[in-house]
């Protein structure tokens, strides 16, 4: 058994580069003939256009939309940011109430409370259900006049559940409210099909399917148009909607990762799922572990999880051969526990002690068993230190 430590198991934080993304993208960082400004009007400008536009083209086969609804972006912080910020500046007139989820990412959290403290909108935050999926009647109930805007989550990052975005996305265009959706959990996971699922606006990130960091995108539906208003100035680029020179070099990396993630849907998940069930097969046998986050909708490469009696910073230090994580990489400084958690009533000592195990195309069988293998050994140490007992005698 060759297996490399620790194992990396916090794909839902970030994946790996394909070796064929990385392929793809090396020209344009080692290649005199093709370093050119893309927005330049000269061969080497042109050179470096017709890349991101290649790298647009794959990205639209892979949602289903057309290249030209497609805007680039740092990430997928900063395309929650202009999806949110821009729809809202651009349609206040019609309606200043938003409504969105308990557990979605702080990429979208925190500018809908920056919208509500400093230009007066106001906010329905769904609560989710205890297995971490949204009533669609609490949308329906929470719908008024003055709703321009629906934002939810379609995987989530902490627990992994789907949510139920093409009944979202009808009730959204029956009311002619916009749905944007985050989408930066579903590719390579989930077939997205933007129309389909009457997105107005969509948020992917190409760090969590194999493809570098720094670089993301947002669709922007065309017809029924969705307007924006720009939040970043200072040279017109992209529609004028998102400013500044464009990384071709990321953007190719982008695309070529967004075109793997369509081809090798079937055999990631494929594989993904067979992980899922030796982890799932121990940890069901192990006494006190607590499973977060619906059973059935859910994608395959998460398992969330609390074990009574120890706490999840213990647990991670003891498993330092094994690369995971107690929440979100973007909360992971709070002491307070997963806010997730807490959104679905997980009790503060079960939330302080979870911990996020993800996987994906690059993790091996071999490190799959040798992860079970820590788990119960570091899992049944640390509880005969503490001397907990299933029958809580």
């Amino acid at each position: 058994m060759n297996i490399n430590f620790p194992i990396y198991l916090d794909y839902m934080s970030s994946t790996p580069i394909d070796s064929k993304v990385t392929e793809a993208m090396l020209p344009y960082f080692q290649d005199q003939k093709i370093f050119g400004n893309p927005h330049s009007q000269h061969v080497y400008g042109k050179k470096s256009m017709e890349a991101i536009t290649k790298a647009k083209l794959q990205i639209a086969a892979c949602i289903n939309s057309t290249p030209d609804e497609i805007i680039f972006t740092s990430g997928a912080t900063e395309a929650n940011n202009l999806a949110i910020k821009g729809s809202t500046q651009f349609y206040h007139r019609k309606g200043k109430h938003i409504i969105t989820c308990a557990t979605e990412h702080k990429a979208v959290l925190e500018p809908i409370q920056w919208l509500v403290d400093v230009h007066d909108f106001s906010v329905t935050v769904i609560k989710p259900g205890k297995d971490g999926l949204i009533n669609i009647q609490d949308i329906k109930n929470a719908i008024s006049t003055q709703t321009i805007l629906i934002s939810i989550m379609h995987v989530n990052n902490e627990i992994g559940v789907i949510q139920p975005i093409e009944e979202i996305g009808k009730l959204a265009e029956a009311n002619g409210i916009i749905m944007h959706v985050d989408a930066a959990q579903s590719i390579g996971k989930l077939k997205i099909d933007v129309k389909k699922m009457q997105a107005g606006l969509m948020s992917f990130s190409a760090h969590k399917a194999y493809g570098p960091i720094g670089i993301g995108a947002l669709y922007i539906r065309k017809s029924p148009r969705v307007r924006l208003v720009e939040c970043m100035h200072g040279g017109g680029q992209q529609l004028g909607l998102r400013a500044g020179t464009l990384p071709t070099g990321l953007i190719v990396g982008m695309g070529k990762a967004f075109e793997l993630a369509k081809q090798q849907l079937p055999q990631d998940n494929a594989k993904a799922l067979e992980f899922n069930r030796l982890l799932l097969n121990t940890l069901s046998n192990i006494p006190g572990i607590i499973f977060h986050g619906s059973n059935k909708m859910r994608v395959p490469n998460n398992i969330n999880i609390s074990v009574e009696g120890i706490d999840g910073e213990a647990l991670l230090c003891a498993l330092r051969r094994l690369a995971i994580s107690t929440a979100s990489a973007c909360v992971t400084t709070t002491q307070d526990g997963s806010y997730v958690l807490r959104a679905i009533d997980v009790p503060d000592n079960l939330a302080k002690s979870a911990i996020r195990i993800s996987f994906g195309r690059f993790t091996t069988k071999d490190e799959i068993y040798k992860t079970i293998e820590l788990l119960k050994k570091e899992i049944y140490r640390l509880r005969n230190i503490s001397g907990w007992r299933a029958d809580g005698i």
